[in-house]
């Protein structure tokens, strides 16, 4: 590995604010103290965004990572030249090229030309294709880089850590998914980040219930009793420190949040509102329990302000010294 870490970051929807957080993030030179950064996408769309928000950030035109220099932002030309921004706009045009950056950063992850991986975000519609059949990043990633059930979607900022035990899946959906088995290896997963990727000792874990007031010890609903509770004593058993099933409203409005090193809820929303709440501008999304490190933002394509150079950078550079800082802690575990 070079002594500066190489970040590969894939431009993401064309027509959402992908491009202007991370030219805004990029036009800051310091950046360039801490790692070497690798635009994947297109140069000709990159110039588009950079002209339409009156940025000056400056992309060394490269043809594989290999070639990355450290004086300067790079960018890997993915795309064909008939690309088109739409601003606004969700196309398949759009998920076309969003896929074919992602496609050639993975793979050169996979082949150690660059360390992690900052992924803007992807218009989760128009991105679907005959290659691309999952219901996001994660998913996605988990297929290439692991084995189902592997992945755990992570949220971060300075102030928490927030997983989730089942991601992408209909709320009418989460009850059948929810087993012992899977919570139990959720818990693993996020004691063994929090360990190795976090550098926490004994991380001390939270686990929400899945039922208004945690089921009410059996009145309203039984998944607490029947599949949380067990799979705490398990966790326990195998020496994780987790505490719950706690009840998530008064857990999040009494800031007991503060007293852990991470939470475990049990589905997308419950986790991720007060999360996004407490921490919008700076919370990083970190796809842990796989052999590489990737992190997003934590926002989405945002086309109703796509254009405007009004979106705001900071989860995106958040997400990039997080890829760091996590490949740094590897290194030193």
């Amino acid at each position: 590995m070079d002594s500066k870490i190489k970040i590969g970051i894939t431009q993401g929807d064309i027509n959402g604010i992908g491009y202007e957080v991370i030219l805004k993030t990029l036009e800051d030179n310091r950046i360039l103290d801490f790692c070497i950064p690798i635009v994947y996408g297109s140069p000709k769309v990159a110039a588009y965004h950079r002209k339409v928000l009156n940025l000056n950030t400056n992309l060394n035109l490269i043809s594989n990572a290999s070639e990355a220099s450290d004086k300067h932002a790079n960018i890997i030309n993915c795309n064909s030249d008939e690309v088109k921004v739409d601003l606004a706009q969700s196309t398949e045009g759009a998920g076309e090229a969003a896929f074919q950056a992602l496609e050639k950063a993975t793979a050169d992850l996979k082949n150690g030309l660059i360390d992690a991986l900052v992924t803007a975000p992807i218009n989760k519609k128009n991105i679907q294709s005959d290659k691309f059949t999952f219901p996001g990043h994660t998913e996605y990633l988990e297929q290439l880089f692991g084995a189902k059930g592997d992945a755990l979607m992570l949220l971060v900022s300075e102030r928490l850590r927030v997983a989730v035990a089942t991601g992408h899946v209909p709320v009418s959906k989460v009850s059948q998914i929810l087993t012992k088995d899977l919570i139990l290896n959720k818990l693993r997963a996020l004691n063994k980040s929090l360990t190795l990727d976090f550098a926490i000792n004994k991380p001390r874990i939270a686990v929400l219930g899945l039922n208004p007031h945690s089921g009410d010890q059996g009145v309203i609903g039984n998944e607490e009793q029947e599949i949380i509770k067990p799979a705490i004593k398990e966790a326990l058993d195998e020496g994780i420190v987790c505490i719950g099933p706690l009840p998530s409203d008064g857990f999040f409005g009494n800031d007991e949040y503060t007293k852990y090193d991470g939470i475990l809820a049990m589905y997308h929303d419950q986790g991720l509102i007060p999360f996004k709440l407490l921490s919008m501008d700076s919370g990083v999304n970190y796809t842990a329990g796989l052999s590489i490190v990737r992190t997003s933002p934590d926002h989405g394509t945002a086309y109703d302000i796509a254009g405007q150079n009004i979106a705001s950078e900071n989860s995106f550079r958040q997400a990039i010294y997080a890829a760091i800082d996590i490949v740094k802690n590897r290194e030193n575990a």
